[in-house]
């Protein structure tokens, strides 16, 4: 058996749609949606919606960590539209009908961060089985998939009406996390809280693990745990116990899926 496993495609459909040569089946990790591109900033919804420069100026004071300026040239970028909720969706549906579109191999999925999981259902065909929570059987291995990444604790998800980010308090990620009973194959957006895997060396932070996720590798003992989410890890795998923890890597920049085989 032969999986192929990606994560962080952020709008790569190109990519996306050679995920699966030679593969039985492939595994999405989530982050589909390429919300800001840092790396082509005419790129992502950003860029369609206000143009290269403005991105360029938005990624600067991100990061450079200026949180308040930051958040203001945003509240000043939506307001200059006339109907920004209305903008946002139609570039969310136009980039979910290319990326679904992509997935032809028979796949399973689950959403990431930057992900819009209520629009999933619109576009995915009958190849494509969504995930959250859940457990399917692969080639005889059962794989259990959460989405979503962890809200900051004490922090309170803020809804303008444009976008939200799919971040879950850490009660609803451990009641997903505790439905995955006696899995062979962990999957989650987000990894383990392992520094380590967590730490990405570049954006110069530590990301959110779930101590959940690690609970479970230590209790259950999974063959794989896999996850993306930090583009560039300081550790991209490493072994927990018995368990091989493996960041699948950022796909819209790699373009080379994970592959499990067995």
């Amino acid at each position: 058996m032969r999986v192929h496993v990606v994560s962080d495609v952020h709008g790569n459909a190109d990519a996306l749609a050679r995920a699966g040569d030679g593969a039985d089946a492939v595994v999405v990790l989530g982050d589909l949606i390429d919300f800001v591109d840092y790396h082509d900033h005419g790129s992502g919804i950003l860029g369609r919606l206000f143009g290269p420069e403005k991105v360029a100026e938005f990624a600067e004071l991100r990061r450079q960590r200026m949180h308040g300026a930051t958040a203001s040239f945003a509240r000043m970028l939506w307001e200059s539209l006339d109907n920004a909720a209305e903008a946002v969706e139609e570039a969310l549906r136009e980039q979910y009908a290319k990326l679904f579109a992509a997935l032809t191999a028979p796949t399973y999925a689950t959403p990431g961060n930057v992900d819009v999981p209520e629009l999933w259902p619109d576009y995915a065909g009958e190849n494509v089985h969504i995930l959250d929570g859940d457990v399917a059987t692969i080639g005889g291995l059962r794989f259990g998939f959460v989405g979503g990444a962890l809200l900051a604790p004490g922090a309170r998800l803020r809804r303008t009406g444009v976008w939200a980010p799919y971040l879950r308090p850490a009660e609803d990620f451990a009641a997903r996390i505790a439905q995955l009973a006696s899995v062979d194959v962990l999957c989650s957006h987000i990894p383990p809280d392992v520094p380590e895997l967590a730490y990405d060396v570049v954006a110069r932070r530590m990301e959110f693990g779930s101590r959940e996720l690690l609970k479970v590798i230590r209790e259950q003992a999974p063959r794989w745990a896999l996850f993306g989410h930090v583009h560039q890890p300081l550790a991209p795998r490493m072994r927990v116990g018995r368990t091989e923890c493996v960041n699948v890597g950022h796909f819209q920049r790699t373009e080379r899926p994970y592959v499990l085989e067995w």
